[in-house]
């Protein structure tokens, strides 16, 4: 399908040119001050990990402001709240524990990203810290980091992301319910019922 491929770093740099200084040096090995704060306010990320053979997966992580926890200058804990039990990036991360996140704030252009090794974690002391209307993860996500940065707004500025005249009206896309239950296509159930039955269970499920 694709005749013109790019095959090498060399090809690639000719074409797009090289990083400034300021794109190399923002680059950090610990969360720093502002690094800390942006991901004390983030209620949202994204994980991404791959399987030992390259497989990739990317998760979406939310929760209120401040759920992930900077241990220290090097470390910080992801609550692994109650799921569809695919577990698919935590399988990657038994094969592979390299990881990397976005953590995104609503209305903010900058996004900051976190790359590192990862664990799955058990201890007590830590999940105990993680509870959310007073229930306790049963798992969490261990991050070591090694790279830390910030990344430019370009993209949200381009998609006017965080722009709701910009956003495409609620109707024009079936919900992921309705898609289910074409796929499905459960016996005995018309969609308004499927519909009530998975919004109540997303409720009950939440934590």
């Amino acid at each position: 399908m694709f005749k013109r491929v790019v095959t090498s770093e060399t090809e690639l740099r000719e074409l797009m040119g090289t990083p400034s200084e300021r794109a190399i040096k923002k680059e950090s090995a610990t969360v720093d001050e502002p690094s800390r704060e942006f991901i004390g306010h983030a209620p949202f990320l994204l994980l991404a990990t791959s399987s030992e053979d390259g497989r990739c997966d990317v998760s979406p992580k939310g929760d209120a402001p401040g759920f992930v926890r900077v241990l220290d200058e090097r470390h910080l804990v992801i609550p692994d709240r109650p799921g569809n039990k695919r577990l698919d990036g935590m399988r990657n991360i038994l094969r592979n524990p390299h990881v990397g996140l976005i953590f995104l704030i609503p209305g903010r252009e900058e996004t900051l990203r976190v790359n590192g090794r990862a664990w799955i974690v058990r201890d007590e002391a830590i999940l105990g810290s993680l509870k959310a209307r007073d229930k306790q993860p049963l798992l969490a996500i261990g991050v070591e980091v090694e790279e830390c940065f910030f990344h430019c707004p370009k993209a949200f500025r381009r998609s006017q992301l965080w722009e709701p005249a910009a956003w495409p009206d609620r109707s024009v896309l079936p919900s992921m319910a309705c898609v289910l239950y074409e796929k499905l296509k459960p016996a005995g159930k018309t969609l308004d019922e499927y519909l009530r039955e998975s919004e109540e269970g997303l409720q009950r499920t939440l934590y």
